[in-house]
């Protein structure tokens, strides 16, 4: 995939306390080289590796994150909530559900301002994107895509998600979806998807980061950033490759989720 041809990007330092968030002013006259990428992507590895992650103000400065607690959905059976309504979306084949097919603009539909959003800003900007692009590109970053069939017999992108992948953590970044093209629930079901293909693949640590009530009731749960460096050990030292993302695997596990379901009443 080639890169976009942004603003300069920052090579992320991540020498800092971890406690608080961080300002890192980015570099505006870095060269938009090959070797600048590779730093800069580099660090951004090294800063994941060490639990730690960045997010743009709408000011323009770098913040670096570590969350304590950590918002982290279990890949273990069950951890993911599918509701009635989610699971007759994943059974329905309503989405033809691919992975990395459209990274690129994927981020940038998360970068695209929303209601709800604290004014209306994103934390995603040129930068970002083009930073995590290039980690695409080296196959650090992955994104699930969702797809209907457009009145005219094209192919329409109506939700998505993207994160990083290193060894066998999968740091979920961002999701959309856009229900005025059909896309109601598409990020939640590409969300059943991923966790389903990374159960399979052997990962086993889902990063959402921070913790919000949306989250919530989809399975997401709070451990201590202690709990949470120790899980990343674990996942860091595992080799999990990406692999092809199949459809039945999410079909089957939402088949078990109505068995469970129906066991329970």
């Amino acid at each position: 995939m080639r890169s976009p041809e942004p603003p300069a990007i920052a090579y992320f330092s991540v020498q800092m306390e971890p406690t608080t968030p961080q300002s890192r002013p980015p570099d505006q006259n870095q060269d938009q080289n090959p070797d600048s990428l590779d730093r800069a992507c580099r660090g951004l590895c090294e800063a994941y590796s060490d639990g730690v992650f960045p997010m743009c103000e709408p000011g323009g400065e770098v913040y670096w994150y570590d969350p304590d607690p950590r918002g982290v959905i279990p890949l273990t059976p069950g951890g993911v909530r599918v509701s009635r309504s989610l699971r007759q979306r994943v059974r329905s084949g309503v989405f033809e559900i691919t992975t990395n097919r459209a990274f690129e603009r994927v981020i940038r539909a998360c970068a695209q301002a929303r209601p709800g959003r604290d004014g209306g800003e994103s934390w995603i900007d040129e930068r970002i994107i083009a930073l995590y692009c290039a980690m695409h590109a080296r196959g650090h970053a992955h994104s699930v895509e969702a797809w209907r069939t457009g009145g005219d017999g094209s192919r329409v992108l109506v939700g998505g998600l993207y994160g990083v992948h290193l060894g066998g953590l999968f740091a979920g970044e961002s999701m959309f979806s856009r229900p005025q093209l059909g896309g109601t629930d598409a990020s939640k079901v590409c969300l059943v998807h991923l966790v389903a293909h990374l159960r399979a693949a052997g990962f086993t640590l889902l990063d959402t980061q921070f913790h919000n009530d949306h989250l919530a009731r989809l399975g997401c749960v709070e451990i201590p950033r202690d709990e949470y460096r120790r899980r990343l050990g674990e996942a860091l030292a595992r080799q999990a490759a990406w692999g092809e993302l199949k459809v039945e695997r999410a079909m089957a596990m939402a088949e078990i989720h109505r068995n469970d379901a129906e066991a329970r009443r």
